[in-house]
């Protein structure tokens, strides 16, 4: 597999997006964005162009709209975000980058539970 260069900050929220609401009109993806910045339309249509070129998402044309989609899966873009995270900042240690999640985010016991869950499951592979 072509190794894919990592997305920006704001690549990155597009993606989220995306991999959470599934394929959406550039103005549906600015209107999700989760930091909440007011940005031009023609602002974040030009960013998910060079996205698309980029080889992160595609598009189809549905009348006058173009709905973009993820082509990209976000385990092989997070899978490289979390590893370099972890290495550079917890010296490749990930209980200690989950210490730091669970101390500086307020987490609900849902989510909590969730994270047990997948830890059980984790430890359940060989």
């Amino acid at each position: 597999m072509k190794p894919i260069p990592q997305p920006s900050d704001f690549e990155l929220q597009i993606l989220g997006v995306l991999w959470e609401r599934g394929a959406l009109t550039v103005r549906d993806v600015a209107a999700h964005l989760p930091d909440r910045k007011p940005r031009a339309y023609t602002s974040v249509l030009s960013v998910m162009q060079v996205m698309e070129k980029k080889g992160y998402l595609t598009h189809t044309v549905s009348g006058k709209a173009h709905i973009y989609a993820a082509k990209v899966s976000k385990t092989r873009i997070l899978g490289g975000v979390m590893g370099k995270l972890v290495a550079l900042v917890f010296g490749g240690n990930p209980a200690a980058a989950v210490q730091a999640l669970l101390e500086d985010q307020d987490v609900t016991s849902a989510e909590l539970a969730e994270m047990r869950r997948l830890i059980a499951a984790k430890s359940r592979k060989p």
